[in-house]
């Protein structure tokens, strides 16, 4: 697997570069999640960063690289964020649907 060093900006991360699996077209995930074990042995809190532009080129403004940017907000609390796996995405089916 390809790697990359990505720069972290923001919260308990800030100034820390890492090398960061890369996927196929090159690029580091959208987000970025690391688990950090609680001292009293309680659940992990989950740092969340988010991948942003490094930087964009002059001429043609194309992005010149990635960073992750600290999201203190993140309200995913490590779920997907896929249409269908919000409870309200799919309607209930009524019994006399059901029958055509």
């Amino acid at each position: 697997m390809k790697s990359q060093d990505t720069p972290f900006e923001g919260g308990p991360m800030d100034g820390r570069v890492l090398p960061v699996l890369v996927g196929p077209t090159g690029h580091p995930p959208k987000t970025y999640r690391i688990p950090v074990p609680d001292p009293q042995g309680g659940p992990p809190t989950v740092l969340v960063y988010r991948r942003v532009p490094r930087g964009h080129s002059r001429r043609l403004g194309l992005i010149q690289g990635w960073k992750y940017r600290y999201d203190p907000d993140d309200r995913s609390g490590g779920k997907l964020r896929w249409p269908w796996s919000r409870p309200d995405a799919t309607p209930p089916v009524k019994p006399d649907d059901a029958n055509g």
